[in-house]
């Protein structure tokens, strides 16, 4: 049973990841890429696998401070081999600061393998509030 971003992410959604894991600066997230997001090669596209290891850092950042929201300041991205079939994705948090999260996600194929690996810094940001669809009159959110 997976479990809830406890925010609304609509690209999130429409991707497919599952959160299977959301704790003590931990996270997994499991994902299948649908045809559409393949490459020509068609095996899982960069930018989907670099998409789900920057959420689930993003949740391992999270998990030590759920009521604040991140938002993506760098990541590095390493490929070290294709991503085929169920792929599952593990984040870490390495470090943190008051404002900033310093984590680590690696993406795993159904036999194990590391197919990625990515290091990335995050800024932690109070969550706006919102409807489901769209935020209250409020400024557009400030990363500074």
């Amino acid at each position: 049973m997976s479990l809830s971003f406890g925010v609304a992410i609509p690209f999130v959604d429409h991707l497919g990841f599952t959160l299977e894991r959301f704790e003590n600066g931990e996270s997994e997230l499991h994902y299948t890429a649908a045809p559409e997001h393949l490459n020509s090669f068609f095996v899982t596209h960069g930018g989907a696998c670099m998409t789900l290891m920057d959420v689930t850092m993003a949740a391992a950042a999270r998990s030590m401070q759920n009521d604040m929201g991140v938002v993506t300041i760098e990541m590095k991205t390493s490929f070290m081999q294709p991503a085929r079939g169920p792929l599952a994705a593990k984040g870490r948090l390495m470090h943190r600061t008051a404002t900033m999260a310093f984590t680590e996600a690696t993406i795993y194929d159904e036999k194990g393998r590391a197919c990625a690996h990515a290091t990335g810094t995050f800024k932690y940001v109070k969550r706006l509030p919102v409807d489901g669809k769209t935020v209250h009159s409020l400024q557009p959110l400030s990363t500074d």
